[in-house]
């Protein structure tokens, strides 16, 4: 398994720009709700699709970091029971707001390559779309001057990434 560096400096690459980056930090969210509405009707024994798949990234994103992945639990938790609220409005009303999210998310974040300048990640690597999430809580780590080393890494890999 690669390390959180490792994701988390091919990522970087491509995504310096600060309005990207803003985009980012809601495009992604909305995209993971959106897909998460409806995983959230098949059930079987109370525990929905949603709930299993949430539960493996969890476990991965805990792998990669304990803090970060504690974090992700408690944004990934908060975006489920949003899911969980629009998909028990019935097929109809969950259907157009997975429409509204899914599109309107991959609008933000295409408009935030264009001020990039550089195609999303996920064109070289369809893996990156789940390193997007934690990605973005380790930025806000970062800002709140958490982890400098591990942000120092990142920044220094994303570099020599782009010059290559």
């Amino acid at each position: 398994m690669k390390t959180l560096e490792d994701q988390m400096s091919v990522y970087a690459a491509y995504h310096q720009d600060a309005r990207n980056k803003a985009t980012h930090f809601v495009g992604v969210p909305v995209i993971v709700l959106a897909l998460m509405v409806p995983l959230s009707w098949p059930r079987f024994e109370g525990v929905s699709a949603a709930m299993v798949i949430t539960a493996a990234l969890l476990a991965y994103y805990l792998a990669l970091d304990l803090w970060l992945g504690l974090a992700m639990c408690v944004v990934m938790g908060t975006l489920l029971g949003v899911a969980q609220l629009i998909a028990d409005q019935g097929a109809s009303a969950g259907w157009i707001w997975f429409g509204i999210l899914f599109v309107g998310g991959w609008i933000l974040q295409l408009v935030g390559h264009v001020f990039e300048g550089r195609k999303p990640a996920l064109a070289d690597n369809l893996f990156q779309i789940f390193v997007a999430p934690i990605f973005l809580c380790a930025e806000l780590f970062f800002a709140l001057g958490y982890k400098p080393q591990l942000h120092s890494a990142v920044e220094e890999r994303a570099k020599r990434l782009r010059a290559a």
